[in-house]
């Protein structure tokens, strides 16, 4: 019988496909900003041909932009396939602003974009070219599939594509792609039978190492029933209900700002923490403020920040999918002062740093790719359905040089998380070149304010950093 070619989604990638739905998109993506003058064409527009022939061999570093989703027979868990009809021409797209394009006009294109579903019969991921900006410059808008790639991946992925140096060499293709034949349903069903045959036998092989380490085994089994039950807790209880936790529809708004990076680190040292402990106290700040101006009372208000934590080793750097545990951050929105609210803030990440949460979020993860999927991806939906947080907070390292496309600069980068069921709000992240970039995802109709979220945001970093001068707000 002839080799099956297929990769199975692990319980978390598969999790982004099971808790999406027509209101929920679970994909992450980013606009991103270039200088325009190494890509001009003779009359003046972008040549988007050079692009397109860029990126032909930039795809061939992961062969998971050239594969689809197709469904194991009765079990019903998603494996990737090569896609035999794939089209570049489908994935990448052209458009542009009216001339000259302002930052006001990229967002409302980005919202739009990222309100459209991925296509779940072809590769999950498309790139928007868009010309057309002031100064000459353009953006790429980027679209992948949460299943495909987290944070930590799509940092990674962004090298990938781009060079260290404006004289570095170019990528080239190296032969024509040729698929493998994807499996038949009746292949995939025997596969998966075999697989799960084998499970009794190393669950006996573990068995057999308890007889032979029984002390030792006894105490990690302690230690895994400890950090399971943290993760439960963490996962079940019940944040405050906000006007940002209704339950959200198909269409988004996206907006976004920058820090100086030099500048947050400033403040985390001269007032403590970490700089994603600045970042916290800055959301809280501004949270405070934007909730109170909805006459929402702070006074004892459990709001929680679900904050995404990389847990990929060195050796799984560069993969794709999914390598990431989840904890819950209760904000201190009730605090009235900006130092308190960062104190507030380091006692809390400090806790949850000096938990098992992680571990158990990781066994979880594991004993569902042993067992179903559907266990993780029940669990998911009931987090999300419960609100056992408010809103999600992620924080990406990037690179801290700038990068280039065929050796145009990229200015500037801004990321997008996506939003579940009744979160109206997300907070990207991403450091980069000196610079922390900020990017915000929200519901169309439950943030129609988001622009005065951005504002309050930079005056919570501003009343921070004199704070941090000595200075008082």
């Amino acid at each position: 019988m002839s080799y099956v070619h297929y990769e199975r989604l692990s319980a978390l990638d598969a999790t982004f496909l099971a808790i999406e739905t027509p209101a929920v998109h679970m994909h992450v993506g980013a606009v991103h900003i270039f200088q325009g003058a190494p890509f001009r064409a003779a009359d003046g527009s972008l040549d988007f041909e050079r692009i397109h022939a860029l990126s032909e061999p930039a795809l061939r570093r992961s062969g998971r932009f050239r594969q689809r989703l197709e469904s194991i027979p009765v079990f019903g868990h998603p494996v990737w396939v090569d896609d035999p009809q794939f089209n570049l021409n489908y994935h990448l797209r052209h458009t542009s602003l009216p001339q000259p394009g302002d930052a006001r006009q990229l967002k409302r294109l980005a919202g739009r974009i990222f309100s459209q579903k991925l296509d779940r019969h072809r590769p999950l991921w498309e790139m928007w070219i868009v010309e057309g900006l002031e100064d000459g410059r353009f953006a790429v808008i980027t679209k992948i599939h949460h299943c495909m790639i987290d944070g930590i991946a799509s940092a990674d992925l962004m090298a990938g594509f781009m060079q260290g140096s404006p004289h570095d060499a170019l990528p080239t293709a190296s032969g024509r792609w040729v698929p493998r034949p994807p499996p038949t349903g009746a292949q995939l069903f025997r596969e998966e039978l075999r697989r799960r045959a084998s499970l009794p036998g190393k669950a006996i092989s573990a068995g057999l190492s308890v007889l032979r380490e029984p002390l030792r085994t006894l105490s990690r089994a302690e230690g895994a029933v400890e950090a399971v039950g943290e993760a439960l807790t963490h996962a079940l209880g019940s944040a405050s209900a906000t006007p940002i936790n209704d339950p959200v529809g198909p269409y988004r708004r996206f907006d976004w700002t920058r820090m100086d990076l030099s500048a947050v680190k400033q403040v985390k040292t001269r007032l403590g923490g970490t700089v994603n402990d600045v970042v916290l106290a800055i959301v809280s700040g501004a949270m405070r403020e934007f909730l109170g101006r909805r006459s929402v009372s702070t006074e004892g208000l459990d709001f929680r920040a679900m904050l995404p934590v990389n847990v990929r080793t060195e050796d799984q750097r560069g993969k794709l999918g999914n390598r990431v545990a989840f904890l819950m951050a209760r904000l201190p929105l009730h605090e009235k002062d900006p130092q308190a609210r960062l104190q507030a803030v380091i006692e809390t990440t400090h806790e949850l740093k000096a938990s098992s949460t992680v571990a158990g979020g990781e066994l979880l993860e594991e004993i569902s790719d042993w067992t179903t999927g559907a266990l993780f991806a029940g669990l998911s939906q009931i987090t999300a359905l419960t609100r056992s947080y408010n809103m999600v907070v992620t924080n990406i390292p990037g690179p801290q040089f700038p990068v280039y496309l065929a050796g145009t600069t990229m200015d500037e980068i801004y990321p997008l998380v996506p939003l579940f069921s009744n979160q109206g709000l997300g907070i990207a992240i991403f450091s980069y070149n000196g610079g922390l970039f900020w990017g915000f995802n929200a519901d169309w109709d439950a943030v129609p304010d988001l622009h005065d979220l951005v504002s309050l945001v930079d005056q919570e970093f501003e009343a921070l950093s004199k704070l941090g001068e000595g200075g008082e707000r």
